[in-house]
């Protein structure tokens, strides 16, 4: 009889055990999946950082590299969301999960493009206004200033709380089924952007084709998300932030890493 029990004992463990290695699986291949966005990012953008307000190219070439971009810088901080949610979904779909980060990257996709289409209208409006010996560096400290102001508002907060902490989030916000699981990826990713904006922002600022700068700000969104000083973190970031922007400003060949542009009107198309 003790046999019997301990044999059925074995048996029920066995799924639970499965499903955490599917989930142990799952998280590795997203980090598989970062690294070579990594790689990717790293030999598309060979040579094309010209610092600040770097030329992004036609839109349909930016939001391909940007996706890809997305990947590598995210899929790690988002990995545990993910696997928070296969373990509530409890599906027994290899599916809904990658449905999940689909819609993840859906809504910073879409971010992108609104980020392609500010940038394009204002060099339509301005023109060489913005070139970087003109009004270019004032933008570019101005961007850094603004974002380390957004650390510390009540909106950051909440953000990154709901990414931190994403439980809540999807079981209020629950939806069954493929569509269901492509619908909670794209909320969890309108978090995400809520969250890390201004710090994209940053990104085009400094170089967004920069491989240091995008290193540098893919570091700070996962220092953000995953360590348990939420509100210090925060203030660090600030911190850091407004140190860059005045160095944009008043000495900008003091910043390391950057590339400071030749003159040029910001090429955003």
């Amino acid at each position: 009889m003790a046999s019997t029990v301990g044999h059925d004992g074995d048996a029920g463990l066995a799924p639970a055990y499965a499903a955490v290695r599917a989930r142990i699986g799952l998280v590795a291949a997203l980090f598989a999946l970062a690294a070579l966005g990594w790689v990717w990012s790293v030999s598309a953008m060979r040579g094309m950082d010209a610092g600040p307000w770097s030329g992004l190219g036609s839109l349909s070439w930016f939001l391909g590299l940007w996706v890809v971009m997305m990947a590598a810088m995210m899929f790690p901080s988002v990995a545990p969301t993910i696997a928070l949610y296969t373990r509530a979904t409890r599906s027994t779909s290899p599916l809904s999960p990658w449905l999940f980060a689909g819609g993840y990257l859906v809504t910073w996709a879409a971010a992108g493009v609104v980020a392609y289409v500010i940038g394009a209208g204002a060099v339509a409006v301005a023109g060489d206004r913005l070139a970087w010996d003109r009004a270019g560096q004032e933008v570019a400290g101005a961007t850094l200033l603004v974002a380390a102001a957004y650390e510390l508002t009540p909106l950051k907060n909440v953000c990154l709380r709901k990414c931190r902490s994403p439980l809540g989030s999807i079981l209020s916000s629950w939806r069954g089924g493929y569509r269901g699981a492509l619908s909670m990826g794209m909320r969890n990713g309108a978090w995400c952007v809520g969250c890390c904006w201004a710090l994209m922002a940053s990104l085009f600022a400094l170089g967004v084709m920069s491989v240091t700068w995008m290193a540098f700000v893919a570091g700070i969104i996962a220092v953000e998300k995953t360590l348990p000083w939420r509100r210090g973190l925060t203030y660090a970031t600030a911190t850091l932030l407004v140190g860059l922007g005045i160095l944009l400003l008043v000495a900008p060949g003091a910043v390391p890493g950057l590339t400071i542009p030749s003159g040029e009107t910001m090429p955003m198309s």
